[in-house]
């Protein structure tokens, strides 16, 4: 059975749930190629259990971008397929201490930038060239890394994928509202979905031989999907297409037992 590691967002991981089940899952989310490569960031206190409102996993995943942690997790992992997703490539970054994280949601609501460890915080806006010229390092890094590592047996996938901008519901088509990656902040679709078209580009660039499924036909916003209305939550139709794909490039998924859940390790 393959063994697969994800790094990216909910829309890959979303595949599990809703078209199978993979024997091995490791899901590394709420990270940026600009901070996975970075020191840990010192002197922050972590919590024992998660504080509210995060769950579990989202808390994990949180700690190991601060720690930076998922990349021995994912070399060990030994996948026997990698696929990226850029998805999560949306938040800002923070330098602190010397080193990058992600400025995502689950920091900010976290408590931990209160934390002394956060004092002396810059933002690095995601749309920034700064922020680019990061995260055009850290993806010639994870290349470099994959090849040096059990990682360069892995099929190496892209999930390319983009800001939807409208919704579907039936026959009927909506514009979607603004997207705010913090609460108060709205963002503009195309600037995003033109950094995710750059980013893609140097990811192929650096990784030649990287296999890409793809859904545009499909990319379209669910107003019933099970975490909600966004631009990154698409209709039913987008999974079974991508997950298609997928088993072309001998993703298997396990169907030992009814009910059966993946083994997930959020990273």
């Amino acid at each position: 059975m393959s063994r697969v590691a994800i790094i990216g967002s909910c829309i890959t991981r979303d595949l599990w749930p809703i078209r199978g089940e993979a024997e091995r899952l490791l899901y590394v989310s709420r990270t940026s190629l600009a901070s996975l490569f970075a020191a840990p960031v010192k002197g922050v206190r972590i919590a024992a259990e998660p504080p509210p409102p995060l769950g579990r996993h989202q808390h994990q995943a949180l700690v190991a971008d601060l720690s930076k942690t998922a990349l021995a997790e994912l070399v060990a992992f030994r996948p026997t397929h990698l696929i990226f997703d850029l998805i999560d490539e949306r938040f800002d970054l923070l330098s602190v201490g010397g080193t990058t994280c992600v400025h995502s949601w689950e920091l900010e609501v976290s408590g931990y930038l209160s934390q002394k460890a956060f004092a002396d915080a810059r933002p690095i806006p995601r749309l920034s060239d700064g922020c680019h010229r990061l995260w055009s390092r850290g993806a010639g890094e994870m290349a470099a890394l994959i090849r040096a590592t059990p990682l360069s047996q892995a099929t190496l996938i892209l999930h390319s994928a983009r800001w939807a901008e409208q919704a579907r519901q039936g026959r009927r088509l909506a514009p979607l509202p603004p997207h705010e990656t913090r609460a108060g902040r709205p963002e503009r679709t195309a600037d995003h979905n033109r950094l995710l078209a750059a980013y893609e580009a140097e990811l192929l660039s650096v990784m030649p031989g990287m296999q890409v499924v793809a859904a545009p036909e499909h990319r379209f916003a669910d107003p019933a999907h099970r975490w909600g209305l966004s631009p990154f939550h698409y209709v039913p139709a987008y999974y079974e297409a991508i997950w298609t794909q997928l088993a072309a490039l001998g993703v298997e998924r396990q169907v030992s037992g009814r009910g059966a859940s993946p083994s997930v390790r959020a990273a």
